[in-house]
């Protein structure tokens, strides 16, 4: 997991920023190749049920940010994120939100530690209403993605919602949940990105 003490070099920065919005965008067809979770039919992940329940208080959020990235003139590609760390500095939980100019597809993804019970999709809920399951579709050394499209009706949730509660289940059955903030998600989404990476990745 990332430290958040080092300051990567402006060149690894944008080949980083690059490697995540790929994996924002990957199909889990080409996501098998690096250990995907293999899917389940939805009647099996239901039947198992978590056998107990506690709140992750350990997880410090930052603000919401807005990051696009516009290489050689397409359209631009922007992510709008949360990131909450353990107290060690090291990430815990990260939510993206995923846009293109011009696509109406909106795209939903969460990073959460290994060690999750990937059968049962990570679920995100607004203010205890609206809710998104997001099936796990790539896994690293590091951390596991879950991610699929959301619905404008979520989204519009999100911009007047108090809070965005992340559920996941562990590989021991239980059901983990933390609550992240929505106060500030409205303004920094749909205001102007923090920063545009318009350069092109060198090979």
């Amino acid at each position: 997991m990332a430290d958040a003490t080092s300051t990567p070099s402006p060149g690894r920065a944008l080949v980083c920023l690059s490697m995540v919005f790929a994996a924002a965008l990957a199909e889990p067809a080409s996501a098998q190749n690096t250990a995907a979770p293999k899917p389940v039919p939805e009647a099996n992940s239901a039947e198992i049920a978590p056998r107990g329940h506690r709140e992750a208080k350990d997880i410090t959020y930052g603000d919401w940010k807005k990051l696009c990235m516009k290489p050689g003139g397409t359209p631009a590609l922007c992510r709008t994120s949360i990131t909450g760390r353990f107290a060690t500095g090291q990430m815990a939980v990260r939510v993206d939100l995923i846009e293109r100019d011009g696509d109406p597809i909106v795209r939903l993804q969460v990073f959460v530690p290994v060690g999750m019970y990937l059968q049962r999709p990570a679920k995100l809920t607004v203010d205890q209403g609206n809710s998104r399951s997001l099936p796990y579709t790539w896994c690293l050394s590091n951390t596991c993605i879950a991610a699929d499209a959301a619905d404008p009706r979520f989204v519009k949730d999100m911009e007047s919602g108090k809070a965005l509660v992340l559920e996941v289940t562990d590989s021991n059955l239980l059901s983990l949940t933390t609550l992240l903030p929505l106060a500030q998600f409205a303004s920094v989404h749909n205001g102007a990105p923090a920063q545009t990476l318009e350069q092109d990745i060198e090979e």
